[in-house]
């Protein structure tokens, strides 16, 4: 039997579309995007096909979006934040094919942290942009699965947002998120080979944890995360080798309450805010690997 992928997305914000999604054969994810905000009622639409979506992302400024035109992503001009105020949110997705583009044969939404637990430890892979952000309400995520399960073979971080890396997938969330300065961003790239994975990853805040994992042979991402906040240095670093538990997926994660939830799932949170020494939002990176 022939692999039906996610061949084509859609959202509607109002009961026309609907309608008119449904004549076109859409399948309607049915979590509000807009749940606990207020505004109108909006869904994620999809269709199977042998068309191939390799990328999901979302912007949430203007750089954002730009970036992602450049790179020839489609663009679904509806607010995921219709009727509710806060940013503009826009989905946009990728057909492109190559070694780093696996096709995605799942998606969903969730609204809450138990069933994000429940995706992390599945083979489910987290946007980290919350499509409710800066309007309250719950904290809705986008999550894909793809036809072949990967691995995080690479990580680095850019301090633009209107820059975009074709070979790697951008986490949606600035982190330098609330203390004005430039967004940066951290990215991953994706591998089926379990042997290319990363197989674990740290923060530092100091200097002292700075000299530390510099003596354990962890390797630097090279941005400080925290950089133009007036922080402390913040630094990603990661291994590639002494473990054979590949890390299969990571994230960021905003909603504190969902910290325990997370832990108890087995999924290893680091925390450690990256914004640590301002007055930014505390965010925290997360990451899954079986067995961890």
């Amino acid at each position: 039997m022939a692999t039906s992928y996610i061949s084509d997305l859609a959202v509607s914000i109002d009961e026309a579309d609907e309608n008119q999604l449904i004549s076109q054969g859409f399948k309607k994810i049915n979590v509000d995007l807009n749940k606990g905000a207020g505004g109108n009622y909006i869904y994620l639409w999809y269709k199977n096909g042998s068309e191939q979506i390799t990328r999901v992302q979302f912007s949430f400024n203007q750089a954002m979006a730009e970036g992602l035109s450049i790179a020839g992503f489609t663009k679904i001009d509806k607010d995921l934040n219709a009727g509710a105020g806060g940013d503009y949110i826009y989905l946009w997705f990728s057909r492109k094919s190559g070694d780093y583009h696996t096709p995605i044969v799942e998606i969903d939404v969730t609204d809450n942290p138990d069933g994000e637990a429940f995706k992390f430890t599945n083979g489910w892979e987290k946007s980290a942009c919350d499509l409710n952000r800066k309007v309250g309400g719950r904290y809705i995520y986008v999550w894909v699965k793809r036809n072949q399960q990967t691995y995080i073979c690479d990580v680095t971080a850019y301090n633009s947002g209107g820059y975009y890396n074709e070979e790697y997938i951008r986490m949606d969330e600035d982190v330098n998120r609330d203390t004005g300065a430039a967004p940066i961003f951290i990215w991953y790239r994706q591998t089926t080979d379990p042997q290319l994975a990363l197989t674990d990853l740290k923060i530092s805040t100091n200097n002292d944890e700075y000299d530390s994992l510099q003596k354990q042979a962890y390797s630097i991402v090279s941005v400080d995360l925290n950089e133009g906040t007036g922080g402390n240095q913040v630094y990603l670093w990661y291994k590639k080798q002494g473990s054979n538990n590949p890390i299969q997926a990571m994230s960021l994660l905003l909603n504190l309450d969902a910290v325990p939830v997370y832990e108890n799932a087995g999924i290893p949170v680091i925390k450690k805010s990256l914004n640590t020494g301002n007055n930014g939002r505390t965010e925290y990176l997360c990451f899954y690997r079986p067995n961890a």
